[in-house]
Order: C-alpha cells, then structure tokens, then sequence
C-alpha cells in the first residue's frame, strides 16, 4: 500500500516540516503560536495526516525562513504546484460535488522585527526583516523588493511620518519653570 492508500499522504512534507523546527530547537507549541494554528494541527501535518492549508504552508516557510529552492520542495510535496484540470475530473456535476471559492480578508496581523538588512544594487532594493529566534541565528519575517524610485519613496514618505510622531518637547524655558516647581 502506498502512502497516500494509509492515510499519509503528506508523509514527505511533514517529515520535512519537523526536521526544519526541530533543527530550529522550536516546539510544537512555539510554531503553532507563530503561525497561529492549533498544536493538534500541527502535529497531523507534521505525522503527515493533514495537509496544510496553502496560506499554513507559506507562513510556515516564512516562519522557518526557508530558502527558496526549499520552499519551493516543500510547495511540491503539499502538492500545490500542480495545476487542477476539469478535464482529468472523472466525477459527475451533483448539487452534492460542488466546487468552492474561498475568498479571504487580507491579513492583518503586524510582524514585528528587530533587524533589518538591506541590499541595494542598480536594479533595486530588497529589505530583508528578521527577528531574533534565541538561537544565534535571527529569523527572516519579511523580505520586501522594489525598485530604486520606489526606495527613495518610501525614505521619504517614513521621515515624514516620523517627524510627525516626535514626541512634543517644551520649550527650553518652560522645561526649567517645570522642573523648579516640582
């Protein structure tokens, strides 16, 4: 019997996905939280039980910080990379076999980091995010490209907003009147 025939057929990427947070020195219970998941759904993906939701997968990889071409494996063995055909659907239109769309808020969860590094050359910019892991390695969060107009855009544009957030300072004298009161 093959994997699939068991009720594992996504033994591959689970084992993978454990192999990652366990090289990480991650529990269970740290990786759900990040990636705000249940711990018993993280272990049926990781036992190979249960596929990850495309969305599941991807914070995974970028909780993990996985490398491209190893995202890109794990993309494979969750079976995202193939494309659906109706034409090699053998089964018949029923009011009870419908096909779904699931349409999903954008996210709004803010990922916080404590890194940043920045690589520019002539064709552009990449921010990439990180977040320390307590390991000496820091975590990628967020790796942002764009071109070098759109930079300098946004260089502007967080001054500005900066500036705007200072906090209020009294005036010099005012300060000292403050201070001899107290």
């Amino acid at each position: 019997m093959s994997e699939k025939q068991q009720g594992q057929p996504y033994k591959q990427l689970g084992e993978k996905l454990k192999t990652i947070r366990q090289k990480l020195h991650e529990s269970v219970a740290e990786v759900s939280g990040a990636v705000e998941i249940d711990e018993g759904t993280l272990h049926r993906i990781e036992r190979g039980d249960e596929r990850p939701a495309e969305d599941i997968l991807m914070l995974l990889i970028n909780h993990f910080g996985v490398r491209d071409d190893e995202a890109t494996g794990l993309w494979q063995l969750a079976g995202y990379d193939q494309p659906r055909s109706r034409d090699n659907d053998t089964s018949e239109e029923t009011p009870n076999n419908r096909s779904a769309i699931l349409v999903m808020a954008i996210d709004p969860r803010v990922i916080y980091s404590d890194g940043v590094q920045v690589s520019a050359s002539k064709n552009g910019v990449v921010l990439s995010f990180s977040q320390a892991s307590g390991t000496s390695n820091s975590l990628t969060t967020a790796k942002i490209g764009m071109s070098r107009e759109q930079a300098l855009a946004v260089m502007s544009t967080l001054h500005d907003a900066l500036t705007r957030s200072e906090p209020r300072q009294l005036p010099q004298g005012q300060h000292k009147q403050d201070e001899n009161k107290a």
